[in-house]
């Protein structure tokens, strides 16, 4: 473990024992785990399709940042062909099968990176440690959304930057019904809150958005937010 500048009352504010409680039927780490080591070869396939669908989002909000650069809840990789080349790559994921997947999407695009299985609510960094910390598609899957978001500022430096890349419910009537409607089925399944409202989960963490924009009839909202 890493050694931090931050006090153990700081460091339980942002880890846990002062965090926002989640929904009593949230899953826990051990099911997330299990639910992306069953999906994680059919995400990697699915891969293609999603970047048809949201890579311009992630080019467009995560291809001019620079330093040091920390992809929380990195997946199979997804984000890493649209981050700068000269990048210091870091990417966590709390899932080993994602983790593999990422693996070879580095060796594939030729991309210097180090990968670090970790929990995105209690990340094993110091403090200020990141240039630009960046994520995709995570906020809804995290037992704790608002301590995750807590440790991406916790890590990034002063004067940086973190930009999200998320999914939530449709601004479009019948879209967002039927997500209402499938909700609690979807989450069940895939461990994923799709009819969350991004903005709200990243206000309540705490951070200051900088600028957002939404798109896809509004089921994809990018944030940056400034650390304080």
């Amino acid at each position: 473990m890493n050694s931090t500048t931050h006090s153990d009352e700081q460091r339980r504010h942002a880890t846990g024992s002062e965090r926002s409680t989640p929904a009593d039927d949230a899953k826990s780490l051990s099911d997330i785990r299990d639910t992306y080591a069953a999906y994680a070869d059919w995400m990697h396939r699915f891969e293609v399709f999603d970047r048809a669908v949201t890579g311009r989002y992630r080019r467009e909000r995560f291809g001019d940042v620079d330093g040091r650069v920390l992809d929380v809840a990195c997946g199979t990789g997804t984000n890493f062909r649209y981050l700068p080349a000269d990048a210091d790559l870091v990417g966590i994921d709390i899932s080993p099968d994602m983790l593999e997947k990422a693996r070879t999407q580095l060796a594939d695009l030729d991309v210097d990176g180090t990968l670090h299985q970790m929990d995105a609510q209690d990340l094993d960094f110091d403090d200020d440690s990141f240039d630009a910390v960046i994520s995709a598609l995570s906020t809804c899957t995290f037992p704790d959304p608002g301590a995750a978001l807590r440790e991406m500022e916790r890590v990034c430096k002063p004067g940086g930057t973190i930009r999200l890349v998320e999914h939530g419910r449709s601004a479009l009537g019948p879209v967002a019904w039927y997500q209402d409607w499938r909700a609690d089925a979807h989450y069940e399944k895939m461990g994923c809150r799709w009819a969350q409202e991004p903005r709200e989960v990243v206000a309540d963490a705490g951070l200051s958005i900088e600028d957002t924009t939404t798109g896809l009839l509004g089921t994809i909202t990018t944030l940056e937010a400034d650390p304080e």
